[in-house]
């Protein structure tokens, strides 16, 4: 793994820092990413692992999140998160961690990626005024009412067969982000953003606006006791 990540870092590192252009740019690109990644003073985890304070993290290494080996070996062979391999990475992952589970295809514009960068390092700054600026939530938080919804767990089985046309239910990616095994309020909060068109995928968005608040919770108990399969 490392013979293969040194040469892309090498490289990284002859086109100099990344330069820290407009994290309110980099807001519009995060989009592309919320679907997986949580950010933000309530960040939970989704498919992938909470961005704050990415910058100076190992790859590999957020508590309790299950990375794949490839991620987890390219930070014990010394891979760092900072402009200059987040700049490599969201160009194309496979080009800097051949192995990762994600399978977002990256970002071919560079100001696409240095307004991104600069988004992200917002969330890794430890200056309150900094942040206090530009943080938002990935998505809106939901009322405690709402979160409160006991789901039906088997009438959401039946209603998944809407979901698991796309989503594949083993918790396999093939292009589609898995979405077994997600806590209940992390489901639900998706799910809501979509209906209310804060999230913008227009096919998400009639499956989402299809639904009623007990229909959610009950997709949400079905998919949380789901576990990918071996």
């Amino acid at each position: 793994m490392l013979g293969l990540i040194a040469p892309v870092l090498l490289l990284a590192g002859l086109a100099g820092p990344v330069a820290a252009d407009s994290p309110e740019l980099g807001e519009n690109i995060w989009k592309k990413c919320r679907a997986c990644h949580d950010i933000g003073p309530d960040a939970i985890r989704k498919v992938g692992p909470p961005l704050n304070d990415l910058l100076g993290r190992v790859a590999g290494t957020f508590p309790d999140y299950i990375y794949s080996k490839a991620m987890i070996d390219a930070g014990e062979e010394g891979l760092v998160w900072t402009p200059e391999t987040l700049d490599v990475f969201l160009e194309r992952p496979k080009n800097l961690v051949q192995s990762t589970k994600m399978s977002f295809a990256g970002l071919r514009k560079q100001a696409d990626r240095d307004n991104l960068i600069a988004f992200l390092a917002v969330y890794s700054s430890d200056d309150q005024t900094v942040r206090d600026k530009h943080l938002r939530s990935a998505d809106p938080q939901l009322p405690a009412e709402v979160l409160a919804i006991e789901g039906d767990r088997d009438y959401g089985e039946y209603l998944a067969g809407t979901c698991v046309g796309c989503h594949q239910q083993s918790g396999e990616d093939k292009g589609i982000p898995s979405i077994t095994g997600w806590p209940s309020e992390t489901f639900m909060t998706v799910m809501f953003s979509y209906r209310s068109k804060f999230r913008e995928n227009p096919v998400m968005q009639q499956v989402a606006g299809s639904l009623n608040n007990e229909e959610i919770a009950a997709l949400a108990a079905f998919f949380q006791e789901l576990e990918a399969a071996d």
